[in-house]
Parts: C-alpha cells; structure tokens; sequence
C-alpha cells in the first residue's frame, strides 16, 4: 500500500495532558532517535508511522507525548535512557540500516527493538571498534574535532611506508582541496612487503586514512579501530556488542 498524507484532528492525547502540539520531526529528535534534520528525512521518504498511518510532512503537528510513532515499524518510546553499544564491526558489514542491493548492514548483528544510530562511520572494508547511541546530541559532542577526542586505528598497508612519508602526511596536508589536521602515526612492524601503522586521529573525514596513504601510492590491506578516547575493543569478537556502563559514557564524555 503507497504511503499517503493523512490528518490527525483527533490524534489520541493521554489524560490531563494540554492540547499543545509539536512537528514530528521535532517529537522524534526530543525522544532521543536522531536529530530533527535526519528525522524530518525519514518522514518524507515514508519511514515513520503514526498509530499505523504514514506522516510525510515534518511538521505535522501531534502531542509530544503522542504514542504509535513508529520508525520502519520500530516504536519510538516516549522517554528513553540514553544508551551507548560498542560493536566490533566485521569487515564487509555497511554502516547503514538499509541497502538497496541486500548487503548485511551492522544491524544484522544488533538487538532488534531499540532505535540506536551510527556514531561516526567506517566503511565496508574497514572493521573494529564502532559506537551506536540513541542520544544525537551526545554523539555529536564525541565527533567534534575541537573536543579531542583521539580515534586509533591499526592499519595494514603495502608497500610500506617511510619515515619521511610518515612525518609528512603526519604534519597535516591538504589533498583535493581538503584540508586534514595533523595525525599521528607510527611504525608498529615491518614484514618486507607489508606494514602495520597506528594512526591516531582526532578528526574522521570521510576515508580519511585511506585518502592520505593513497596520496603516497601506499594500498589499505586492513583497517581496524582499535580505540575511541577511553574504549578500546578488548576481547570483543567480531560481530558481538557490548552495552557501556554509565561509567565508560561518562568517561568519553568527559
């Protein structure tokens, strides 16, 4: 059945609540779910319902505390603790919750039920530590460079790269217009053919560890994050998740 634009007069309110109404986008970012701008694109691709009907515009107005919002069938709770995962991303899963093609995507891996969004990304041939949290604007605070909050990496390259090479993509360099902060990186062996660098950054432009070791003619055999601030993977295997204790948050937040 198509998705159509319906009106909601009587949407149900809980007793006692004022008859004060809210944009949809703004109720699902208020909850917790996504920011307003990524909300507001749900609603116009027809991803979220209403007591079972489909909403296309943003601003439809309901009760904050409207219940039968739902995202791709998932509920929308009406409050919701904030809640951080720690996933070890296997290599070949996207970062995305639906592909076109059929690709596993990270949520193959995770608790069904529960609406948590992406921090950050690490695309398909990349594997290792990545966040997942139903909180937009704490995420945010963990993305913003001006926050430092270090990303290390291990990566798996050939042919190997020299020390010159390393202090000069190390300094920070512009490619293609882009300008990349300063890095740090460092040797962590040597077979003769291959190397495995750390890379520690504080900023995460789009395949931005694959773009400076291809400006040095230099191929990504392997990519892992190893370690976000405080967290790092442990003995977590690939494709398990574990929740974070208020502690841990608190930790990367800080």
């Amino acid at each position: 059945m198509g998705c159509v634009e319906v009106s909601f007069e009587n949407s149900r309110r809980r007793p006692g609540q004022p008859g004060k109404r809210f944009g949809l986008a703004r109720i699902l970012s208020k909850r917790g779910l996504c920011s307003r701008t990524q909300a507001a694109e749900w609603i116009r691709a027809g991803r979220v319902t209403v007591a079972g009907r489909c909403i296309l515009d943003p601003e439809q107005g309901f009760p904050l505390d409207q219940d039968a919002i739902a995202v791709d069938g998932v509920a929308a709770p009406l409050t919701s603790r904030r809640r951080v995962l720690l996933l070890h991303k296997p290599r070949g899963y996207l970062v995305t919750r639906h592909d076109q093609h059929g690709r596993r995507t990270i949520y193959d891996l995770l608790p069904d039920g529960d609406w948590l969004a992406p921090v950050g990304r690490l695309d398909q041939a990349s594997s290792g530590l990545l966040l997942l949290s139903n909180d937009p604007t704490w995420a945010q605070t963990i993305l913003d460079p001006e926050r430092h909050v270090p990303k290390k990496y291990h990566v798996q390259v050939r042919p190997p790269l020299a020390a010159e090479q390393r202090a000069y993509l190390a300094a920070g360099v512009v490619l293609d217009g882009i300008r990349y902060r300063p890095v740090e990186i460092r040797e962590l062996r040597c077979g003769g053919k291959t190397q495995w660098l750390e890379f520690v950054l504080q900023e995460g432009k789009n395949r931005q560890i694959r773009r400076l070791l291809e400006s040095q003619g230099c191929e990504v055999l392997r990519l892992i994050r190893v370690a976000i601030g405080t967290l790092t993977l442990g003995d977590l295997a690939a494709g398990q998740w574990r929740e974070l204790t208020p502690t841990e948050i608190d930790r990367l937040s800080s």
